[in-house]
């Protein structure tokens, strides 16, 4: 079983403006929710390739409640733990041209829920997979990760850990299955100045020597490149699309790698992820499977 973990989930609501004005009453051309947070994407998206995943975290108030109800309707499997006082938070994105966002702050997370969370955590089996992703609330101890991966270490649990900064760095030593730093971010990572493909395997292979098994860095335009666990380096160009959407491709290309990586065959799984993220990036939502299937046409060509 796939586990997801979504510290801090969010409702966005996203409203297209035809022309925003500041210090004006502006009214949106629509309307669109969407329940989210970095977990929740990779589970909605291995939901809608056929993969079944549990989504952990935390919930709280009227739109936690949403949150949990909206994962059910959409078919995904869920257990957050409820905290007593606050509402999961609300991000609004205001698309007017650019795109502006006011992200909500979100509840504050006590320890005793923090344990409750290690205890569920604490139940994963060999062969099951955590996915950990995103930033860290800052009610939340800012060792969670290495604190999760040092309690499951040993155990048989493939962990993946889509952060950036001393959040991932400081888990290497319990050597990840994955990792997916960008390119912008492994060369923060290192204090590089990243500017070809030969320096990207370069810093790649570094993370792999530090301890992660595979290494999966997302470029953009540029497509990604993948050190698999065998020291084997893979590439996938871009594939050919529309951008509309910069919200959840990194989370999508993870749950694409994921299911990929049953076949055994990492080429495949670069592909696979490649093609989740960027359909992402050409829908206005989390991507659909018809579109990832039909990106995966291209993959030959790549």
């Amino acid at each position: 079983m796939i586990y997801t973990v979504t510290f801090n989930p969010a409702v966005d609501y996203v409203m297209p403006i035809d022309e925003l004005r500041a210090g004006a009453t502006n009214r949106s051309a629509g309307e669109e929710i969407y329940f989210g947070g970095k977990g929740i994407n990779v589970s909605a998206v291995l939901n809608e390739l056929g993969v079944k995943s549990r989504a952990l975290g935390f919930t709280a108030g009227f739109t936690g409640a949403a949150i949990e109800q909206g994962l059910r309707d959409m078919g995904i499997d869920s257990d957050f733990i409820r905290l007593e006082k606050g509402c999961s938070r609300i991000n609004v994105k205001l698309k007017s041209g650019d795109e502006t966002e006011i992200n909500g702050q979100g509840p504050d997370i006590d320890s005793a829920s923090v344990d409750r969370l290690f205890e569920k955590l604490d139940k994963l089996t060999a062969g099951d997979t955590v996915v950990l992703a995103g930033n860290v609330p800052k009610t939340l101890p800012a060792d969670i990760y290495e604190r999760i991966l040092g309690m499951l270490d040993g155990k048989g649990v493939r962990a993946v850990v889509d952060a950036s900064g001393k959040l991932l760095l400081n888990v290497l030593k319990y050597r990840p299955f994955l990792i997916k730093p960008n390119r912008d971010e492994l060369a923060e990572l290192f204090g590089a100045d990243i500017t070809g493909i030969d320096d990207v395997e370069r810093y790649a292979k570094k993370l792999k020597e530090m301890g992660a098994v595979n290494v999966l860095v997302s470029m953009a335009g540029d497509g990604a490149l993948l050190v698999d666990a065998d020291g084997v380096t893979h590439r996938c160009g871009v594939f050919r699309g529309t951008v509309r959407n910069s919200v959840g491709a990194g989370d999508s290309m993870v749950a694409g790698f994921l299911t990929g990586c049953e076949s055994g065959d990492y080429e495949y799984a670069l592909k696979l992820g490649t093609a989740a993220g960027g359909a992402a990036a050409f829908s206005d939502g989390l991507p659909e499977r018809a579109l990832i299937d039909e990106l995966m046409k291209q993959s030959g060509n790549l």
